[in-house]
Order: C-alpha cells, then sequence, then structure tokens
C-alpha cells in the first residue's frame, strides 16, 4: 500500500509535468504541488476512462492508457490554472 502511494505520487509528478507541457496557453505559473496533484488526478481518471471505453491492458507498456493518462492531465491543468487564477494570458485593457 505505500509502496503503491509512493509509485502514483512519483507517477504523477511526471505525467503532471508531460499534462503541463501539452496543455495549451501559458501554464508554467501553478506550483508544482497543484501540478502533482493534477498529474495524480490525471492518472486515475485517465485509467478510469481507459477502462469504460472497455481498456483491459496489455502485454508490456499500454501507451493508450498513458496517452489517456496525460490529455486528462493536460485538462486538469488547464482547469486549475483557470480557477486558481494565475493564469497570466496577455489580456489587453480596453
Amino acid at each position: 500500500m505505500v509502496v503503491d502511494l509512493i509509485v502514483l505520487i512519483i507517477v504523477g509528478a511526471i505525467i503532471g509535468l508531460l499534462g503541463k507541457l501539452v496543455a495549451p496557453g501559458d501554464k508554467d505559473n501553478i506550483p508544482i504541488w497543484l501540478t502533482i496533484l493534477c498529474g495524480i488526478g490525471g492518472v486515475l481518471i485517465g485509467y478510469w476512462i481507459y477502462s469504460l471505453f472497455g481498456g483491459d491492458g496489455s502485454r508490456g507498456v499500454d501507451w493508450v492508457r498513458w496517452i489517456v493518462a496525460i490529455i486528462v492531465s493536460a485538462v486538469l491543468v488547464v482547469i486549475a490554472s483557470t480557477v486558481t487564477g494565475r493564469n497570466t494570458g496577455s489580456r489587453t485593457r480596453v
């Protein structure tokens, strides 16, 4: 159980960073802990979505499952950036 939690945190950090890379716009200014949480959420929700569409894993590395996790993580990073209000996109004042 403890090992699973440590692996989830490490994988969540990696997936969160990958999600931040593929997220559109400037998402570099959300804190690292929020990126890790987005990555962990992306892994858990991505695996769940993958299984809903009939994914049952494969022998070796299941690339489709990882791609789904990265996409979900990118969506969570965009949501987190929007909700926290730390998105510094170019806004013009009139």
